[in-house]
């Protein structure tokens, strides 16, 4: 019967077209759900927050307290779909909808799972948001500064984003790569192409250099991270005719750095590399890289994917950002855990069943092995 209640509400959380950053009423419905769970709501910009909790027996220093991440906003559909993106139409054992994936699938089930609780050493709580689709100024980063201010963080957290690869339970991201974004222009001398020597053409300086900036590795990685490169994202310069030089360039790329660069040793290769060629630089690290080493998380949700999927999971950090990194920098251990990302921002977006069952199964299983983690 939970299961089913399960699905159907997942149905009714896709059909709320929640695009960044709208709510569309959602926190409503799963505070008629955990009814028990005290809530905290702050709003800022538009965006709307959440953050639900409950005290299992009297919450003393020692209990734990295991928080579940998440957004309810979704990307726009697109066109061309095969059901309606905000029907949440099912059909042969796959629920199809913009979120079925990223993330309200995740957000269902650990929504479920909580409910199925009655006994913990401390306290459970999900903390959502509505920006996390969008700048993700004002959404996760905001609600843990109110966390903070109220003595109310987490011990630890699991963010349910789409982790697996190609089944349920084959990986957990334990960490992510920060990302830094750079603008570099180089200015030049326009002129007619049939003066060559009247001009300076900035393609031209910067010609022989692009091999030692395009994919570029700053470093070689280690065991939890692949190597920081320099992926160069466009390169635009003239005024697209073929008779006179251009006058200046631009360059940008973006970097997803390990621990082991940071935007310093960024600024320095690229400054070794032009030499004596003036450029302008612009560099904007928006976020960090980050690790989670702690056994008692890891192992607690690695045991109990293995009890439910009967898989190893592998640890991985790739992929993008994610609000995890908010997590982190406030000091909460914590982990992405969720469905497969096979569709998540594509036409048909869709989710199996019984992975959104199995799921909501791990969490309840993870609950109880973290609370009698010895």
């Amino acid at each position: 019967m939970q299961d089913s209640k399960l699905i159907y509400f997942l149905q009714t959380l896709i059909q709320k077209e929640s695009i960044t950053p709208n709510e569309c009423g959602i926190y409503t419905l799963i505070k008629e759900i955990l009814y028990d769970f005290k809530a905290i709501e702050v709003e800022k910009n538009g965006v709307k927050n959440l953050f639900l909790y409950k005290d299992f027996g009297e919450f003393k220093k020692d209990s734990k307290h295991l928080c579940f991440g998440g957004h309810i906003d979704v990307v726009p559909s697109g066109e061309d779909w095969s059901h309606s993106p905000f029907g949440g139409v099912i059909e042969n054992g796959v629920i199809f909808g913009r979120g079925a994936q990223d993330m309200k699938g995740g957000v269902a089930s650990f929504i479920f799972a909580l409910k199925e609780i009655k006994n913990f050493n401390g306290r459970l709580s999900i903390l959502l948001t509505s920006d996390e689709e969008g700048d993700g100024i004002y959404g996760t980063k905001i609600m843990l500064d109110e966390l903070k201010r109220l003595d109310l963080l987490p011990d630890f957290a699991i963010v349910a984003e789409p982790t697996c690869e190609k089944i349920l339970g084959d990986t957990i991201k334990i960490g992510r790569r920060g990302s830094i974004n750079g603008i570099l222009k180089l200015s030049g001398i326009q002129g007619h192409v049939a003066y060559p020597d009247k001009c300076l053409n900035p393609i031209d300086l910067i010609a022989p250099l692009l091999s030692y900036l395009s994919s570029k590795a700053l470093d070689s990685g280690d065991n939890n991270f692949s190597a920081s490169k320099i992926i160069i994202t466009d390169i635009r310069s003239g005024m697209e005719v073929v008779n006179v030089t251009p006058s200046d360039l631009k360059l940008m790329f973006n970097v997803r750095n390990s621990p082991l660069t940071d935007k310093d040793a960024l600024q320095k290769y690229i400054s070794d590399v032009f030499g004596d060629i003036k450029f302008d630089l612009e560099l904007k690290q928006s976020s960090y890289p980050f690790i989670t080493d702690s056994k008692i998380l890891i192992d607690s949700l690695s045991k109990s994917i293995k009890n439910t999927t009967s898989l190893n999971p592998n640890l991985s950090t790739s992929g993008g950002t994610s609000d995890a990194r908010y997590f982190s920098a406030f000091g909460v251990e914590v982990v992405e855990f969720g469905l497969v990302n096979d569709r998540i921002h594509a036409i048909d977006e869709c989710a199996n069943l019984q992975d959104i069952i199995n799921l909501k199964n791990i969490f309840v299983d993870f609950i109880g092995n973290l609370d009698s983690y010895e």
